[in-house]
């Protein structure tokens, strides 16, 4: 049997192939490709579809830590309902007849009475006639109110005038002071009835 010289540079026998006389170990360039291949497998084991926030680590943690509570699997997000909500929508709303009733439980009453006018316009010292309501008021210190009727007790003339501490009669001259109503001057022969009032928000109201 004669060994022939292959074109390769390698001795093969006769009668057989010329494939069958090659080294079995793989060569460098296998043996790159597949280290190669099989890192490029990692790597693609390793990356992951789920989203990763833009400051996490390399394990897809945020630095203050995952977020509580997992997002579902399907994709869809859902937002826990904010607390008191249900109250807040069961609740209903105040009709407008009730917030006006409340309205008007709030605001002052009326007093009762008859206005006469503003206390303002009566001067200290003096005092102002009411000839609709047949009525005196006079104010003897400031901040002190006196009322008293505008009927003369002579012989029943209205009272016209304030002037020097007293209340003066038109039709025979008597007079009266504007404390307490007495008679300072006849021919009347008792002093002027007292009538009630009340300073209300500078309006003074005849009780």
């Amino acid at each position: 049997m004669t060994l022939q010289s292959g074109r390769d540079g390698e001795s093969t026998r006769d009668g057989e192939s010329r494939g069958a006389g090659r080294d079995p170990r793989p060569t460098r360039r296998g043996v790159l490709l597949g280290v190669g291949l099989v890192g490029l497998g990692g790597v693609l084991a390793g990356c992951s579809t789920a989203a990763v926030p833009y400051d996490a680590n390399e394990a897809g943690v945020p630095p203050n830590g995952p977020a509580p509570g997992a997002m579902p699997s399907s994709g869809a997000m859902t937002s826990p309902a904010a607390p008191g909500s249900d109250a807040m929508s069961s609740s209903p709303a105040p009709r407008g007849g009730q917030a006006s009733q409340s309205a008007r439980k709030k605001a002052k009453p009326k007093p009762k009475g008859t206005v006469l006018g503003a206390a303002s316009d009566i001067p200290v010292g003096g005092g102002a006639i009411y000839t609709a309501a047949k009525v005196v008021v006079t104010q003897p210190a400031s901040g002190q109110y006196k009322a008293f009727s505008a009927v003369c007790t002579h012989v029943g003339c209205l009272v016209n005038k304030v002037t020097s501490g007293t209340i003066g009669c038109p039709c025979h001259g008597s007079e009266f002071k504007i404390t307490n109503g007495a008679v300072v001057a006849g021919p009347a022969p008792s002093p002027l009835p007292a009538r009630q009032i009340k300073i209300v928000d500078d309006q003074v109201i005849l009780l």
